[in-house]
């Protein structure tokens, strides 16, 4: 076989190990010669990045931290780390607070320790993204990629089982969407299979038990290898339509990612064969749609759109905006007739297979 590609890969240091996150950003700090650290958490998580920052001198706590950052979110958060003199940012949270941490650093160029409590996967890539005026831009600058990364499970065990199974499938959709992005290569694929074989075994460890550390251990590493993919093969049409659903129409990150991704599957999987394939024998089934589903069907995953206020009204805006700016190679053509149809089906949580 031969193989002509070009792959970067983004440098990046990892620190993983339950119950060590403390030592880690104390380590972290002082690797850095860090003197004014700026400690992003929102209100729900900040009892736990009182923790992690414990034997960290912490110059300013902030907690505005609003999903999708909006641009004024932004903004303020830019000023208040100028204000401080901030030389190292740590983000403790979910997507949305490693997004406000990139914010700060895109414009700055202040370093960012990023500690996920989630699965969101966003802490291992070097892509932005900010809403304004309803709608989200996102972009790449190496200036957002957190310096170092601190995993630890034991931080993600207050998070709600149900938004586990969010995360984690949002982690699943960088797997399955950096399959056929825009730089889709060989390492990425191999980096994106045992991504999906990580969480289809860690996601059911959660649910049967909800302080389980090896599921936990499972899924944030399969969420890291789907960043790592992610960010090497870029954003394929998943991405691209829940980036609109989210900063359009306000859906939550997460179960907007978990319920749109059968359907792209389904959607893009007939004109994929290879890697429908490798998506497969990850989950090991026949096909990769039954892998996803008998998944979803274990851990519960959200069904419907209309769940999250999405609306059939709606559609044709999403439709609109989606469609400029689908993928160049996306490996099925996208209408505004078969995206429709796509939308609809996810809205009312109707059966994937039957997409056509």
């Amino acid at each position: 076989m031969s193989l002509s590609f070009e792959h970067v890969t983004l440098g990046q240091r990892v620190r993983f190990g339950s119950g060590q996150a403390a030592g880690h950003l104390s380590a972290e700090a002082e690797r850095l010669n860090a003197h004014n650290v700026m400690v992003i958490a929102g209100e729900r998580e900040m009892f736990i990045a009182e923790q992690v920052a414990a034997s960290v001198e912490v110059a300013v706590w902030h907690s505005d931290v609003v999903m999708h950052v909006p641009i004024e979110t932004a903004e303020n958060a830019r000023q208040v780390a100028l204000e401080n003199d901030v030389d190292l940012l740590v983000s403790v949270g979910g997507g949305s607070t490693t997004g406000l941490a990139k914010a700060i650093a895109l414009t700055t160029g202040i370093p960012i320790v990023a500690v996920p409590t989630t699965y969101a996967g966003s802490e291992a890539t070097d892509v932005w993204g900010l809403t304004e005026a309803k709608r989200k831009t996102t972009g790449v600058d190496a200036k957002v990629l957190p310096t170092t990364v601190i995993y630890d499970s034991e931080l993600t065990l207050s998070l709600p089982v149900e938004m586990s199974v969010a995360s984690g499938l949002n982690g699943m959709a960088h797997c399955i969407d950096s399959l056929w992005a825009p730089k889709a290569d060989p390492i990425n694929a191999a980096l994106a299979g045992e991504g999906i074989r990580a969480l289809s075994q860690g996601l059911p460890k959660i649910v049967a038990d909800s302080q389980s550390i090896d599921g936990r251990d499972e899924a944030l590493y399969g969420a890291y290898l789907s960043a790592v993919a992610f960010a090497s093969a870029g954003s394929g049409l998943h991405h691209k339509i829940c980036h609109v659903l989210g900063g359009t129409f306000n859906l939550p990150h997460a179960q907007t990612h978990a319920t749109v991704l059968p359907y792209v599957l389904a959607f893009n999987a007939p004109h994929a064969p290879e890697a429908e394939q490798r998506a497969a024998t990850a989950f090991g089934t026949d096909t990769a749609l039954e892998g996803l589903q008998q998944l979803r069907a274990q851990v519960d995953a959200p069904q419907r759109l209309s769940d999250y206020g999405f609306t059939a009204e709606n559609i044709p805006q999403a439709v609109e905006i989606v469609l400029e700016k689908i993928p160049a190679n996306n490996p099925r053509e996208v209408t505004e007739d078969n995206l429709t149809q796509l939308l609809t089906a996810a809205l009312n949580g109707d059966d994937p297979a039957t997409l056509n």
